[in-house]
């Protein structure tokens, strides 16, 4: 049987309990403290001095690199209010780190990432403990499709397979979970043939070490035709995925809040699970200082709306979200209670 740690427990107590807080954007805090290419390659005990490729924008290796600069961050999210914060790992796969001629430092990135989280995570939990915190090992979708060919001539093309995805995955997770998560989430689902291979890495991983932390499988719907780029529909995403058992199954990123809503509201009328979701700052304007539009006071609002109808378990911000925003998200919601998990059907099932 696969074993369960104490704090799976306390999360799924905590979730039956009160809507949940997710932190915000990662990449947002980083772009505010404007590294260039000297801070992104560390100083010289990390190796990357004299690295042939181009770093800035690498932000995941600013685990390795900046380490200060990510802890920062989570600190900043966790005082503001978050129950559970994300490791700075939305690339950190050999596929991803490809672009950086990285691949063979994404074990030591996930790792760092995995270890920094916890420590901070852990500090937060000391100083409140009635409130734990809890660190996610974030699994991000990668920078190829396994389902749609990139070249408009040539459609049955694919820059990547499945058995590389799943590869690549399992690397990333064997040092997320040595790094002491206490959930994998794979989330930004564009493609939902990357994260069924997400997923098949992670079971396996769990069976092979005869262990099962919680899941949560966010996806991603692109623009108003209600699906993912690869296709799908919110139930049509769910459905392909349910089979994982997630402990929540939501939506994040690239519609705000206001153009989310549909989706969401789906999402809750069908899973049988928790629901989890966050949302960007707005739709994106790169005239702004972040990018978004969305003040916190608006995003708060819309998550208000979700919580009071009885749609979400968890929320947080995706893209443009700050400390700000997370904690004016977890003041809206504070008071309002958690959305009930449906009950399986069971007419007909003996005992």
């Amino acid at each position: 049987m696969d074993k369960k740690s104490d704090k799976t427990e306390v999360l799924e107590r905590l979730l039956a309990e009160r809507i949940l807080i997710l932190d915000g954007a990662m990449g947002t805090m980083i772009q505010a403290h404007k590294l260039g290419e000297a801070e992104y390659r560390g100083p010289p005990e990390c190796g990357l001095r004299d690295h042939a490729s181009d770093l800035k924008g690498d932000n995941d290796l600013l685990s390795l690199t900046r380490p200060g600069v990510v802890r920062s961050i989570h600190n900043a999210f966790l005082e503001a209010g978050a129950d559970i914060i994300e490791t700075n790992t939305f690339n950190a796969t050999r596929i991803a780190q490809a672009d950086y001629h990285l691949e063979s430092r994404v074990r030591d990135i996930n790792l760092a990432a995995a270890r920094i989280a916890r420590e901070c995570a852990d500090a937060w939990t000391a100083k409140t403990p009635d409130k734990p915190r809890f660190v996610a090992g974030a699994l991000g979708p990668t920078n190829r499709t396994a389902t749609i060919s990139p070249e408009v001539n040539d459609p049955g093309f694919r820059n990547v397979s499945y058995d590389e995805l799943v590869a690549a995955y399992t690397e990333a997770v064997d040092a997320l979970v040595e790094g002491g998560v206490d959930l994998l989430l794979v989330e930004t689902v564009f493609d939902t043939l990357n994260a069924k291979a997400a997923l098949f890495a992670i079971d396996a991983y769990f069976e092979a070490h005869g262990l099962r932390l919680p899941i949560i499988v966010s996806g991603t719907i692109t623009d108003a035709s209600g699906r993912t780029l690869s296709g799908q529909t919110p139930e049509a995403f769910w459905d392909s995925v349910r089979h994982a058992r997630p402990l929540a199954v939501g939506l994040n990123c690239a519609l705000g809040a206001a153009l989310m809503r549909p989706y969401i509201e789906e999402i809750a009328r069908i899973a049988d699970t928790y629901v989890s979701c966050y949302p960007n700052a707005g739709l994106p304007n790169p005239m702004s200082d972040t990018g978004y539009d969305e003040t916190p006071e608006t995003t708060a609002r819309l998550l208000h709306d979700f919580a009071s109808n009885g749609f979400v378990n968890i929320v947080g911000g995706c893209c443009g979200t700050t400390p700000a925003h997370i904690r004016a998200i977890a003041d809206a919601v504070r008071s309002l209670p958690p959305r009930k998990v449906p009950v399986p059907e069971t007419a007909g099932v003996e005992a």
